[in-house]
């Protein structure tokens, strides 16, 4: 389901916070993720889908391609409460943003996981995702940096 009023994102921010929490991972807190997931939705460029009865949370990105005239869609967060793990709904919520970048025109997705989360690299690779630059190309990583004032 595509989330975009107030109650919706305040579940979503409550997924969310619980999922940074989970992995010991900083959050602002389950309030200001829903605010800010209303500002990004209401821009344009951010959907949110849940799943479930509330169990399950995705955050599509979307931005120009720079490769063609289509938009690219980043999976930025796709999480499963720990009870529903391993029962379908991680597969039917990351199908539905498969479903909504295309719908949107999208002609590229990506998204990245750690390599320690066999489960989820299981699922995406299972979906049609690829770890490689092509079919059988070499591997791809993903890099990031902190650009905060604690990371510069």
């Amino acid at each position: 389901m595509l989330a975009s009023d107030p109650d919706e994102l305040a579940v979503a921010g409550r997924l969310l916070h619980d999922f940074n929490t989970e992995y010991d991972d900083p959050s602002p807190g389950a309030s200001a993720l829903a605010t800010r997931l209303g500002e990004l939705v209401a821009a344009g460029g951010t959907e949110v889908l849940l799943g479930g009865d509330a169990e399950g949370v995705a955050v599509l990105r979307f931005r120009p391609s720079l490769w063609s005239r289509a938009d690219e869609c980043y999976l930025a967060e796709l999480y499963v409460v720990p009870g529903r793990r391993g029962s379908g709904l991680g597969r039917t919520i990351l199908r539905a943003c498969v479903e909504r970048a295309s719908a949107r025109g999208c002609d590229f997705m990506d998204l990245s996981t750690s390599e320690d989360d066999v489960a989820a690299r299981h699922l995406y690779e299972s979906e049609g995702f690829r770890r490689t630059e092509g079919d059988g190309g070499p591997l791809t990583f993903h890099y990031e940096r902190d650009l905060g004032a604690a990371g510069a």
